[in-house]
């Protein structure tokens, strides 16, 4: 490998690294940040779990384009994958920086399926981040090979943190204020 693209991948890496760990430490941080003064942007769960939704259809789109060999469909949909994530999570905080977090009023059988989902979907959350951006980096260096390989183990992962989320928020929208 050439000293330059070395140089490149090293780069690429420590955005990596840092975006994996700035991520869920500044969402941790502005999650207990509550802006005062500002209306309680109580719309917007259903939205963001409906982004959640449209991910997982994305994700399941894109590894069947890429599958029949359409390329630059499953580059655009990863794309617009990534995209979703990142106003998910924006949509997250603020939403978050404006209410208060929601108690769960489920019991018995349903309390522990949903923290099991709950907390299987945050720990994933996290873990997929820097997958994403190391299989989306090894795309965009035409690293194919090892993009394909890595790719099999952060597209489950992503699309269960899809999924999940949508469930999470199914499960507690009927206990939102």
């Amino acid at each position: 490998m050439r000293q330059d693209k070395k140089n490149q991948i090293n780069k690429y890496n420590i955005w990596i690294i840092a975006l994996s760990v700035f991520i869920p430490v500044a969402v941790a941080i502005l999650f207990t940040v509550k802006i005062p003064g500002v209306e309680r942007l109580g719309f917007l769960p259903p939205i963001y779990a409906s982004i959640n939704g449209l991910t997982a259809i994305i994700l399941v789109t894109a590894v069947i384009q890429i599958k029949k060999g359409n390329r630059k469909a499953h580059e655009i949909l990863m794309k617009s994958a990534i995209g979703l994530s990142v106003l998910f999570l924006v949509m997250y905080i603020a939403y978050h920086m404006t209410s208060d977090s929601t108690a769960f009023g489920g019991e018995g059988i349903l309390k522990i399926i949903y923290y099991f989902i709950l907390i299987s979907h945050i720990l994933l959350s996290i873990l997929v981040i820097p997958l994403v951006l190391i299989t989306y980096v090894r795309a965009l260096s035409k690293r194919f090979d090892k993009h394909k390989k890595i790719a099999k183990i952060t597209f489950p992962l992503w699309l269960y943190v899809a999924v999940t989320g949508v469930i999470v928020y199914i499960l507690i929208s009927p206990y939102y204020v």
